[in-house]
């Protein structure tokens, strides 16, 4: 089986593929008495599977307002279909590191959230109407970013949003356009929960081995990999220009709703926080974890501690950052630089010390130097 990340880096989206197929590394010699099968059912059952339905429900609703918006372009039904769309792409900061099963085959991560989306390629799009959404040259057209784009940076006010999809020559062709990102999203968001629903979750549960193919190897490196790559580097760093010779304002998540890079931010951290912590999606209450797998390791008690010691330092600093990251960045970056380097204290944390004290090894490709 082949394993596929994603690294954004000054716009450009580069495509790492490593084989998962071999067992160094991991080794199935563990001697700890942990209960690995109730953490990867608490994973499934209280994490995962619910994140992936509520997600499912909010692009249904997401794809009903679409339906009347279309119908109707008026502010109004403008105002309820963002309000749709902001809602479901909370809920996404919940999915987005869970690339196993079938998330991982349809390369699930790739068509719904590679920011900044290309403008110039939604317009081609939207002009010649011959368009395959699934191929990997429109990654960058379609999911939550390309609707940002559609829903608030094609006018400055609701009014020249509105009129882009009524009066302009291209009006129908622009809603075709807004119709089809949309049912795609919901339609392959409907395929991964399926998949979990008919019959991965037993195999994921039952996978408890630890090597590089067990569930709980997989999983830790997509956590992590989230961690450093979609959630430092790709909110934070990136824009902050850490890994350029300039700040890139416009390469913040939801950069075309301006005021809203922040709560999806906040929205991330909560997940990764709660991820760790085994907290189940929808009452909240505390299951198995990998908090608790570390301080059932000799010596790892005061890791896990660490760890959540940073993530909370990680919050506190994102919170003193403007609802705007485009706008932080261009009038102090210095608190972006600042947050990201809160946030990348845990990265060590995790990568290095965490992983070794599960026996787990990196299954993915580290890039930018850090």
């Amino acid at each position: 089986m082949k394993r596929t990340f994603l690294a954004l880096f000054t716009g450009v989206i580069f495509m790492f593929s490593c084989s998962s197929d071999d067992t160094s590394g991991g080794t199935d010699n563990q001697t700890d008495n942990f209960d690995r099968s109730a953490m990867l059912v608490n994973w499934a059952d209280n994490i995962i599977i619910p994140v992936y339905e509520d997600l499912n429900s909010k692009l249904e609703i997401l794809a009903a307002e679409k339906e009347v918006f279309i119908a109707e372009p008026t502010p109004t039904n403008l105002f309820s279909l963002r309000t749709a769309w902001q809602d479901a792409y909370k809920v996404w900061q919940y999915a987005e590191m869970f690339n196993v099963g079938m998330a991982e085959n349809i390369n699930y991560i790739f068509q719904m959230n590679v920011y900044p989306t290309n403008v110039q390629d939604i317009q081609n799009n939207i002009e010649s109407q011959d368009y395959d959404l699934s191929s990997v040259n429109n990654n960058d057209a379609v999911g939550f970013p390309a609707l940002d784009y559609m829903l608030y940076g094609v006018g400055s006010t609701e009014t020249e949003v509105v009129d882009f999809y009524t009066t302009s020559a291209s009006a129908d062709k622009r809603k075709i356009y807004l119709s089809d990102l949309t049912d795609r999203m919901q339609s392959l968001t409907q395929t991964v929960l399926e998949d979990w629903k008919n019959g991965y979750r037993d195999t994921f549960v039952s996978s408890t081995d630890n090597t590089a193919t067990g569930s709980i190897n997989l999983v830790v490196n997509d956590f992590i990999y989230y961690y450093e790559k979609g959630f430092r580097a790709n909110k934070f760093g990136i824009p902050a220009g850490v890994f350029s010779q300039n700040p890139l304002p416009d390469r913040v998540e939801a950069y075309y709703t301006y005021d809203f890079s922040k709560v999806l931010a906040l929205e991330a951290m909560t997940a990764v926080q709660d991820f760790f912590n085994g907290r189940a999606y929808q009452s909240g209450s505390d299951g198995r974890s990998l908090a608790d797998y570390l301080n059932s390791i000799n010596g790892s008690e005061d890791l896990s501690t660490s760890i959540t010691s940073q993530y909370a330092a990680a919050r506190t600093k994102i919170n003193t950052l403007n609802d705007s990251f485009a706008e932080q960045v261009n009038t102090n970056n210095v608190a972006m630089t600042e947050t990201f380097d809160s946030i990348q204290l845990a990265v060590v944390l995790l990568k290095v010390d965490m992983l070794q004290a599960l026996d787990i090894s990196v299954d993915y490709v580290d890039a930018d130097g850090d």
